[in-house]
């Protein structure tokens, strides 16, 4: 008969660790590159503040069309939150429309 090989001992488990597919930053080392600079995203009142700086002036339902608002959300901002910015808004009503425009002060 056949002497049969003892069983092979079982394999000891360990845990396998997950490697980084890119190597970790040191916040203190020296880079070439110069800073990136964080620049404001432009808001809807920003884009009020371009519009209502034109020569020309602007209408509330140019200022819907550009900003996606409502008349009495224009009208609100008009008042509210450019006279919190330090703007002082003017209005004159010509060949039957009102148009808005920044003073030039500001």
């Amino acid at each position: 008969m056949a002497k049969k090989s003892p069983a092979p001992a079982p394999r000891k488990r360990t845990k396998t660790v997950a490697r980084r597919q890119t190597p970790l930053r040191n916040p203190r080392a020296k880079t070439s590159e110069a800073p990136a600079v964080a620049t404001k995203a432009a808001t809807k009142l920003d884009a009020l503040i371009a519009l209502l700086r034109t020569r020309r002036g602007v209408t509330v339902p140019d200022m819907m069309e550009a900003t996606g608002w409502q008349a009495h959300s224009v009208r609100g901002a008009l008042a509210g939150a450019l006279k919190k910015r330090g703007h002082v808004v003017t209005s004159v009503k010509s060949y039957g429309e009102r148009r808005y425009r920044l003073e030039a002060g500001r």
